[in-house]
């Protein structure tokens, strides 16, 4: 799909893809299996109404007993794929921290009745630097990885989205980053082609709607077709990193704006704004 750049200044809110671990920076089979994904990332930028001035990530690969934000000034990274050649042990992404701004998204999800804390010495794990690293290669934008709460509700997910987007009127990029469809088992499964088809479609139906059904819709995503054989039962982290994205939306409309066949599955990315 072309991406188009928007001339409103209020930030989007996005739900990307961030692939298989270091997919992107390593051989696959077959050589262009996450070629479109990547091309995708990389255009991220191009549509934005201005460089953001930070970003702030929910990655389903942290979980917390309650919200939690990074803010350490110069976070680290967390190889946590495993399995993976040496040099993928080796990628950088320097992107400083932002200590008030983590204070500041503490507040705010305080404010809303979510308790929340911050992380100073939590660092980036790969669902953040995989993708930023294609989306803005340069890591000079200030980056904060919020956790998701361990329960997994999609409602609190929402609700922590909508605490949040204020912070879009203040150049803050608010990205999810997870997979539409996450099943181990599936990947690579010529029988879950049809079955992550059924459950992209009414993902899609369901961001696309207006923003109140919208919300309800998400938040009874497990009962869509196909959901748990898509997200099964306490593996939904991959998932629920949109609802951050869908909450912090508020009015403006959801759209899909990439989507691809990876390794017998359909994955889909989404933009709200």
């Amino acid at each position: 799909m072309t991406q188009t750049a928007s001339s409103n200044a209020l930030m989007p809110t996005l739900f990307v893809p961030h692939g298989a671990g270091p997919c992107f920076f390593m051989d696959w089979n077959p050589a262009d299996a996450w070629q479109a994904m990547a091309g995708f990332l990389k255009g991220v930028a191009a549509t934005l109404p201005q460089p953001p001035k930070a970003i702030v990530l929910v990655s389903g690969h942290w979980l917390s007993p309650a919200f939690s934000v990074t803010g350490a000034r110069q976070p680290g990274l967390i190889f946590d794929y495993y399995g993976f050649p040496p040099h993928t042990y080796e990628l950088t992404y320097p992107a400083p921290g932002d200590p008030a701004l983590a204070a500041e998204v503490a507040r705010l999800l305080g404010q809303a009745g979510l308790p929340s804390g911050i992380d100073e010495q939590r660092g980036f794990d790969h669902g953040v630097f995989i993708p930023l690293k294609l989306m803005f290669p340069e890591a000079r934008i200030p980056v904060l990885q919020l956790a998701l709460q361990q329960g997994l509700d999609p409602a609190a997910h929402l609700a922590a989205g909508r605490a949040l987007a204020p912070l879009r009127e203040q150049g803050v990029l608010i990205v999810g980053s997870g997979m539409s469809f996450h099943n181990m088992r599936g990947y690579g499964d010529p029988r879950f082609g049809p079955i992550s088809d059924e459950f992209d479609a009414w993902l899609t139906a369901a961001v696309e709607a207006p923003p109140v059904e919208r919300d309800a819709l998400l938040q009874a995503w497990a009962q869509a077709p196909a959901a748990r054989l898509c997200h099964p039962p306490r593996a939904e982290e991959h998932l629920i990193p949109l609802m951050v994205a869908a909450g912090a939306a508020g009015e403006s409309a959801g759209q899909r704006v990439f989507s691809d066949r990876v390794m017998e599955t359909t994955l889909s990315a989404y933009r709200f704004g």
